[in-house]
């Protein structure tokens, strides 16, 4: 048993699973294997798997679920998992040799990719000196002892050599396949026999049955050669194992299999000579013989996989005993990320490191320190460099801190830095670690316990880690490495430092290594830190006194927090005189000078520049403020020292009050100078990372921006950003990325570009690469202020298909949203009748959200449920009338519930349609389908009446299609994203026999909602074997509609099968039911539709007038398939017209006109000309058409083929006759056929009107129709022919309009069929009613009816609804099977799936409508005569989802939202925008160029359908769930319709200057964030402690209000920074210039020609800058005013004395300087020495009067 257990670092572990297995376990392990993929855009699969090793077979489970069984063709030793699979390494058995000869040694290392592959050879290449050899790997000598993932890597050891070797692990190349299993005669310098391939090939063939434990000559096919040591001159011995290079090999069935072999005495047949010593055993003798090799056959050689190619060998320079091997192995990696390999040889005490860095290069050992033991010396054996290095062992000061070691009796060390004896004696030993999980590892003593420890870090401070980062990435690796020890042995030493005094430890650790004297430097002597820096225990401290000392007060007045109280005037107020620190340096005491000798010396200038870039980076992140403050320090002594005036002026105007302290330099003379390395990059001026954003802003030129990769990356963001948005450079994170950054390494810095034309979003997307809202608030809020800009104006108008972190950057959560694609939860709507009754009708699965605001004013979806529901029993009212008998009137009563039946019957074809995939199913259960109820309840009684009483007949199988509609009715629920499986569809097949009907209707429905694709092929052959009728006609259809227009050659040959004109001459006749022939004849069309295919097409067409056979076949029901052919025919040749390709012999367009109109038949040279030889006996036709037969299908096969084309000359031929002796010889109903297919080539010349649908009307019905009262009629006219061809036409007409503007919606389509529906039905209770007849009038109702429904189709329209609803209650006279069919099936369309979806008017959607909507319906239930039943379900396939509903992001609920639709200019109107009240459905998506959620309420959000509807139509198919958000203070639509009660409603009440204020309270209406409400309650109320700052709490109300109703909230720091930095500059306390920088950069965007440019776009609405507009000009007012008041005061002379380079008074407070300076963008003094006159004045132009005067006196 294999027990996989969990657990983690605060959880107990715990037992997973268990695997069970048949025999013990071998060996358990992980093993990822990767299961390619067929597509190459589609990344690999990796499966994560367990294998279980036993000594038969590998057992595989995988994470997923999946398990495998692989058989193992011989005894393995071991398996190792790699970054490939599994390795499998061959058990060496060794017998006494004399029972077999010595033969050529099979391969020992084998490789499985995947559980179901072949277990193949590994090969190996190994490296010498002159030349590379490529051989199977099949030393037995050679032993894996580790295998690693990343990098790809193994290690072996050789058993005979001692020796360990490093191999990389690959996948083998198509070369070295070839090479590999090429002869060795033409490989291999030495002649090997040409039949060793074929020898070698029965090893491996026959290895399983030599494997078996019971058998005699178990293990000598398999002996390896006798060894022999090799002498040590032969090099190749010294740099790889020995091993064979060996033939093809092969095998001729999987692994596990058994396999016949030869007799032993035929295999062993051969006699071979002793090989040569060990030393030149490559290849066999060359005197080998071999016999018998005719009776070994040709066999597939086994291709090998992986490749093992050699990096690295220990050399055998050290005489090493046997069992040398290394008992752990493993990859380690230092302080500079250099990775190595260490494997440790137990038996010497010794631990080798081989470095890592792609391939390995020098090693080196380090041993326990025992006497007897010399130091060993490692060779390098590299590829690319054969020769040897010898390095010493480790000096002690490289080392990591000390570790209890294990000491015996006769070992004493001395040097042990643990004080107390007794202790050490008393401690356990260390016995081994174990568990390692990141830094922490358990340690196993020798009494048995366990302790875990945590391995301490490197450093714990932010601050400190990025130091060291930035120290190691400039300096050398060998510097940057002894820097880091001896950093980690400073701050590790035992009783380390605490975590805030790590600074001041590193920078005297730092310091120290450059060569400063941290003891003489005042500021350095003053850091206090716990211990000192040799790793050696410090002494007890002395116990300080409670009462204090003197220094105490001294240290209180040497710290930094004292001088930054000193400096604010409030000091002088209480009458304190001012104290200085006593001098660090007295003018007698030497200088100060630097170790030049020191570690770090000559790197002083690079170390000072990163560690500067460092800074800027700090500068740029508000929570690093501090970090940057106690770099400061460091970064001002180095400039001193190095005497960098600019980097001296820059920190003093950053930190004036802090920097003025220091005020120690050490002196470093000019032979020292010559011994630093000075970077180039300290020429130039010094880098601030706040005057370059400033410089941007104001417009002038800037020069590239230095920064550290991966560690300033903060910095690189933010000038690319400036670079993006204020400059305006789209390039600027592609090709010009160096003109703002440069990078301080050889290699560039490129990122791949994108595709945008707008900056703003560009600049968005390069931003959320690395950047998230959350990081934008530790942002400085002037740096941050334009990318908040650019973020504002993006969620004002962002577009839909952004990424999902663009859109998590702006704080668009609707749009994050979007992107996950959700849909809608299906939830139960509220129950309008009992709980039972609700269960069962089959319409649950419907959203009452969604329909409740499409429908919010009626109960509209209620009735509809209760017109199509029929699982209930009907109510049977018939009057029981004195004179009829109790038998008569129970005869009466069935009679009128056999009436009601027909309209129950008919009832699921429509509900299919109105729950149109509106279901998702649960995987373990059943579909459920209700109930097909045709019994009754009689009043007052509620007795049961039911048609099996035997009192009247039953046509039999009335109920066989009803049935199969219901189920397809229920399938059509099921949505087409659910998870349907083959296992489920076979899950949902009835036990009952009388269920198979629906079964066979689920299964079509299937097919028409795409799921059929997953039955299984076997599942569909046994379906269809059986027989079954209907579920062959469900299944032929369904899979047809699944592969439609895929010409799928599989599902072809499925329904050739069952047409017999698609069956060669020759074939058996089969006895295919002719509905399936019918059913098998539209798949074809299915299957083929548009592709003008010129087989299919040819025999359809001749199929079309197929004529009867003599022994009654093709004889019943002839007119269904004829129509079949047609409608096939049309559908192959969809839309083509003209353009049929290859087809103008067959004359299409003739041919199916004679069809049309008769003639006498043509004999057809096809293959089934034979079978139609033999007339009918039964029906005599003769050598004519039969029109009545062959015109519907022929003429609707015109309309598909010439569909939209618009073709004049065609639609000639199908013009209505236009005198009485041509209309007497055709059928009324064609000429509806007839008319429809006309207009529907004329496809452009529809109009929506009644003048044009009467103008189909031929003149001579027109004339005479109208004047029959008025005038006395001809008696050449037959006048009911004339009304009859009047009304069919006038319907063909009507169903025209309702195809051309199907799904529109269009108002004047809809009013032009509402009329002539209203004018049908009057006409039905009027005396023409007998002129036409009722069952004509009855047609032609349901047709226009249709036509009606299909225009509003999904739109729920009442007055449809209204007449169906009549139609309904209709159940006598005419009224029939069929004409209930149409009025439910107009019911379902007017309702299509709830409401979601609606028709589409492309040509696949109207070739389905027309199969669907054949204007013939069924005389009874059983009725398929003149159209399949079936093919009515087919009005799916012209479905489409244009549904759009707004869903709250916040609610998760369905809501109204405003939409602007702006449709494209077309021939018939121009662009239009209209406003629309979503939910709504759209128009075809082709009609459409813009959709836009309308910003009043609800943010902007803008669907650009211009560049393509994917992304429209992708929103549409997942319910069409559009996220919107509603802006603060709004209320939704449905709470508001009017916007009256909304908090930002004018009142017009109040018209004082307080209107802008409101009252803390209201803050929730506007948002729920804590901070905001918190704010509101603590800052904005106006309680007994604020009364005396009335105008502050004024001010941030507004403040706040501003915010938050602008949808900004998170301008309120921003806000209340700047008035607090104002504030400050006023009172004179600003100690740094921080704040005021960002005041600056401020004013400055304010100011920037970015802005006046968006402000002149009219999108902003004239919105400023995210800043109430009337407040940054008085911050700036006030600013100004406070500068001008300081240099008008009294310190003018400290001005003067800045600019003449004076030294300034301890007492002169220079805070208000640096501010000036700061505030002005004043030059530093060396650039305005450097400027000349005319730039002189320049700059005193900038500057205020008073300071002008002072520059010109200085002069």
């Amino acid at each position: 048993m294999v027990i996989w257990s969990r657990g983690s670092k605060n959880q107990v572990s715990y037992v997973y699973k268990a695997f069970t297995v048949d025999s013990p376990v071998q060996q358990a392990l992980w093993c990822n294997f990767t299961v390619p993929q067929s597509k190459k855009d589609v990344k690999d699969v990796v499966e994560q798997t367990v294998c279980i090793f036993q000594s038969t077979c590998v057992n595989v489970h995988s994470i997923s679920g999946k398990d495998f069984i692989s058989p193992l063709p011989f005894q393995v030793s071991a398996l190792w998992s790699t970054k490939f699979g599994l390795l499998l390494e061959r058990k060496n058995i060794t017998v006494d040799g004399h029972m077999s000869p010595i033969r050529e040694p099979l391969p020992t290392l084998f490789s499985m990719l995947h559980p179901l592959d072949e277990i193949a050879p590994v090969v190996c290449k190994s490296t010498g000196l002159f030349e590379s050899r490529l051989q199977y790997v099949s030393d037995s000598a050679l032993r894996v002892v580790f295998t690693c993932h990343e990098p790809s890597i193994i290690m072996t050891y050789d058993t005979q050599q001692c020796t360990h070797t490093i191999w990389s692990l690959r996948k083998v190349t198509p070369e070295e396949q070839t090479t590999v299993l090429k002869c060795p005669d033409q490989a291999g310098p030495v002649h090997t026999p040409s039949a060793a391939p074929s020898l070698l090939s029965t090893h491996l063939r026959n290895v399983t049955r030599l494997d078996s434990p019971a058998s005699p000559l178990h293990c000598h096919a398999l002996h390896n050669q006798s060894r022999i040591p090799a002498s040590p001159g032969l090099h190749s011995r010294a740099h790889s194992p020995s091993i064979s290079n060996m033939a093809a090999l092969s095998r001729a069935h999987s692994p596990g299999v058994a396999v016949p072999s030869f007799s032993g005495a035929q295999r062993f047949n051969i006699s071979c000579h002793t090989p040569s010593p060990r030393g030149h055993s490559i290849l066999a003798s060359p005197n080998s013989t071999l016999n018998d090799t005719a009776l070994l056959p040709e066999m597939e050689p086994i291709l090998p996989d992986l490749c093992i190619e050699q990096l690295w060998t220990e050399t055998s320079a050290i005489s090493r005993e046997k069992g040398c091997q290394a008992s752990k192995v493993f990859i380690t990696s230092d302080l500079c990320e250099n990775r190595y390999l260490c494997f440790l040889v137990e038996s010497h005490q010794q631990l080798s490191k081989v470095f890592i860095p792609g391939l390995l290069s020098p090693t080196f050992s380090v041993q326990n320190h025992q006497p007897q033991l010399s130091t060993p010396l490692e060779n390098i054996s590299t590829p690319a460099r054969a020769t040897v290095q010898h390095m010493s062992r480790l000096e002690e000061v490289g080392m990591p801190s000390p570790v209890l070691e294990v000491r015996s009796s006769t070992q004493h060390h001395e040097s042990s830095w643990l004080e107390d004896p007794p202790f050490q004696q008393a401690a356990p030993h260390i016995h081994a670690f174990r568990d390692a999980v990141s830094n922490r590892v358990t340690l196993e003593l020798s009494s048995g316990s366990m302790l875990r420890i945590t391995i301490p870090e490197v450093a714990t401070s932010d601050l400190v880690k990025r130091c060291l980062q930035a120290i190691r990435f400039i300096l050398p690796k060998d510097t940057a490495m002894k820097v880091l020890v001896k950093w980690y042995n400073s701050y590790n030493a035992p009783g380390g430092p605490s975590m805030h005094l790590e600074w001041n430890l590193f920078v005297t650790c730092l310091m120290t290594m450059m060569g400063y004297n941290t003891e003489r430097l005042t500021w350095t002597r003053n850091l206090h830190f716990e211990v000192p820096l040799s790793p050696v225990i410090a002494p007890k401290k002395a116990r300080p006194a409670d009462t204090g000392s003197d220094e105490d007060w001294g240290y209180l007045r040497c710290s930094d927090y004292h001088w930054q109280v000193s400096m604010r005037p409030a000091g002088s107020v209480q009458g304190l005189e001012p104290v200085w620190p006593p001098g660090g340096v007295d003018n007698h005491e030497s200088a100060l000078g630097l170790e030049s000798s020191a570690l770090l010396f000559p790197h002083i200038p690079v170390l000072f520049y990163v560690l500067h870039l460092l800074y800027e980076d700090l500068k740029l992140d508000e929570l690093q403020r501090s970090g940057a403050r106690a770099l400061v320090g460091l970064l001002q002594q180095l400039a001193k020292d190095l005497q960098l005036e600019d980097f001296i002026d820059l920190y003093w105007r950053d930190y004036p009050s802090f920097i003025k302290t220091f005020k120690e330099a050490c002196v470093i003379d000019q032979a020292q100078t010559e011994l630093m390395t000075w970077p180039v990059f300290l020429d130039g001026d010094a880098p601030c990372v706040f005057s370059w954003l400033s410089r941007c802003l104001r417009g002038q030129d800037v020069a590239p921006f230095p920064y550290l990769p991966g560690i300033c990356e903060r910095t690189k963001l933010l000038v690319l950003s400036y670079a993006l948005y204020v400059v305006g450079d789209e390039d600027a994170i592609s090709t010009n990325m160096l003109k703002y950054l440069s990078r301080l390494s050889a290699d560039l810095y490129i990122l791949s570009r994108g595709v945008c034309d707008c900056t703003v979003f560009y600049m968005l997307v390069f931003l959320s690469s690395g950047f998230t809202l959350k990081d934008l608030e530790s942002v400085p809020f002037g740096v941050a202020l334009p990318i908040r800009d650019a973020i504002y104006q993006c969620r004002e108008h962002p577009c839909s298909d952004w990424s999902e972190e663009v859109c998590a950057l702006i704080g668009r959560q609707d749009l994050t949203k979007q992107a996950h694609k959700v849909t809608l939860g299906n939830r139960k709507s509220p129950p309008v009748t009992s709980e039972a009754d609700e269960e069962e009708d089959g319409m649950t699965d419907l959203h009452p959200e969604v329909t409740g605001l499409i429908w919010s004013q009626d109960l509209r979806v209620q009735e509809v449920r209760r017109l199509l529901q029929s699982s209930r029993p009907v109510r049977v009212n018939v009057p029981h009338l004195p004179e009829v008998s109790d038998h008569e009137y129970i005869e009466e009563k069935e009679n009128k519930l056999l009436q009601l039946c027909q309209r129950t019957m008919a009832l699921p074809v429509g509900r299919g349609l109105f729950t149109l995939f509106s279901y998702h199913p649960v995987p373990t259960e059943p579909l459920p389908v209700p109930k097909l109820n045709l019994t009754g309840r009689a009043p007052p009684r509620n007795t049961v009446v039911d048609l099996n009483s035997g009192n009247i007949d039953v046509p039999p199988n009335m109920t066989s299609w009803p049935s199969f509609h219901n189920g397809v009715a229920a399938g059509l629920k099921i949505a087409p994203a659910s998870q349907v499986e083959s296992a489920w569809i076979a899950y949902n097949k009835p036990k009952s026999a009388d269920l198979a009907n629906e079964y066979a209707g689920f299964l079509m429905a299937l097919g028409l909602n795409g799921h059929l694709t997953k039955l299984a092929t076997l599942n569909i052959h046994d379906y269809l074997t059986k027989g079954h009728e209907m579920t062959s006609i469900g299944l032929l259809l369904g899979v047809s509609a699944a592969k439609l227009g895929t010409m799928d050659m599989s599902i072809t040959r499925l329904l050739s099968i069952h047409i017999p004109a698609l069956l060669p001459p020759t074939s058996t006749e089969l006895d295919v039911p002719h509905s399936v022939q019918v059913a098998a004849v539209v798949g074809i069309g299915l299957i083929y539709q548009g592709t003008g295919h010129r087989h299919n097409a040819e025999v359809l067409l001749a199929e079309i007038g197929r004529p009867p056979g003599p022994e009654m076949e093709y004889c019943t029901d002839r007119e269904s398939y004829s129509l079949a052919a047609g409608l096939a025919l049309g559908m192959v040749c969809l839309g083509h017209g003209s353009n049929l390709i290859g087809m103008t012999d067959l004359n299409v367009p003739e041919q199916l006109y004679q069809y049309m109109v008769g003639g006498h038949r043509r004999m057809h040279a096809d293959i089934n000309r034979e079978k139609h030889k033999s007339p009918s006996y039964q029906i005599k036709e003769g050598d004519t058409i039969n029109v009545d037969v062959t015109c519907p299908g022929a003429t609707l096969a015109l309309a598909m083929i010439y569909l939209k084309t618009n073709n004049r000359s065609i639609a000639d031929w199908l013009k209505a006759p236009d005198t009485m002796f041509l209309l007497d010889f055709i059928k009324p109903e064609f000429l509806l056929l007839r008319t429809l297919a006309r207009c529907l080539i004329m496809w452009d010349e529809i109009f929506p009107n009644a003048d044009w649908v009467t103008s189909n009307v031929p003149q001579i019905i027109q004339e005479n129709i109208g004047n029959q009262e008025q005038t006395s009629i001809s008696e050449d006219l037959n006048m009911e022919t004339l009304v009859q061809a009047h009304d069919y036409i006038i319907a063909g007409g009507c169903l025209a309009v309702g195809f051309r503007f199907a799904g529109s919606a269009n108002s004047e389509a809809f009013d032009c069929l509402y009329k002539f529906a209203r004018n049908f039905m009057q006409c039905l209770t009027t005396s023409t009613a007998t002129v036409t007849g009722q069952y004509n009038l009855q047609t032609c109702l349901s047709m226009v009816l249709l036509a009606v429904s299909m225009v509003m189709a999904g739109s729920g329209n009442l007055k449809v609804l209204q007449l169906c609803r009549f139609l309904h209650k209709r159940t006598f006279g005419e009224m029939n099977y069929g004409f209930h069919m149409a009025h439910h099936m107009t019911l379902g369309l007017l309702f299509l799936g709830g409401g979601r979806y609606t028709l589409s008017t492309s040509n696949s959607a109207i070739a389905a409508l027309l199969c669907a909507l054949y204007p013939h319906f069924p005389a009874h239930s059983t009725d398929n005569r003149y159209h399949l039943q079936a093919l009515r379900h087919l009005a799916v396939l012209a479905a489409e989802p244009r549904l759009l509903v707004p869903v709250d992001v916040d609610t998760l609920k369905p809501c109204y939202a405003l939409l602007d639709v702006t449709y494209r200019e077309t021939q018939w109107y121009e662009e239009t925008t209209v406003e629309l009240m979503a939910p709504t459905m759209l128009p075809e998506l082709h009609l459409l160029k813009r959709i836009k959620v309308k910003g009043q309420r609800y943010w902007e959000l803008n669907i650009d359908i211009s560049k393509g509807t994917q992304h429209l139509q992708s929103i549409l198919s997942k319910d069409g769930v559009l996220y919107v958000k509603l802006r603060a203070g709004q209320l939704p639509y449905k709470d508001d319709p009017q916007g009256w009660k909304s908090l930002l409603a004018p009142n017009l009440n109040n018209r004082s200057a307080e209107v802008r204020t409101f009252k803390p309270e209201a803050i929730s209406t506007f948002t729920s964030d804590a901070a905001l409400v918190s704010f509101a309650e603590y800052f904005c109320r106006a309680s007994e402690n604020m009364k005396h700052k009335q105008e502050t709490v004024a001010l941030l109300s507004a403040i706040l209000y501003e915010c938050v109703t602008q949808e900004y909230p998170e301008m309120l720091p921003t806000h209340i920074s700047i008035d607090q930095a104002v504030r400050t500059l006023e009172r004179g306390d600003l100690c740094e210039t921080f704040s005021l920088w960002q005041m600056k950069l401020v004013l400055e965007l304010y100011e920037s020609r970015v802005l006046q440019q968006q402000l002149r776009d009219t999108r902003r609405q004239g919105h400023g800058l995210l800043l109430i507009s009337e407040f940054l000009p008085v911050m700036k007012s006030s600013a100004d005013r406070a500068l001008d008041r300081w240099l008008c005061g009294e310190e003018q002379d400290t001005a003067i004395t800045y600019l003449r380079r004076q030294p300034m008074n301890n007492d002169t407070d220079v805070n208000m300087l640096a501010c000036f300076l700061v505030y002005h963008s004043i030059p530093s003094l060396k650039n305005m020495v450097a400027s000349d006159l005319k730039g002189t004045i320049t700059l005193k132009q900038k500057l205020t009067t008073g300071l002008l005067r002072v520059c010109l006196s200085s002069c």
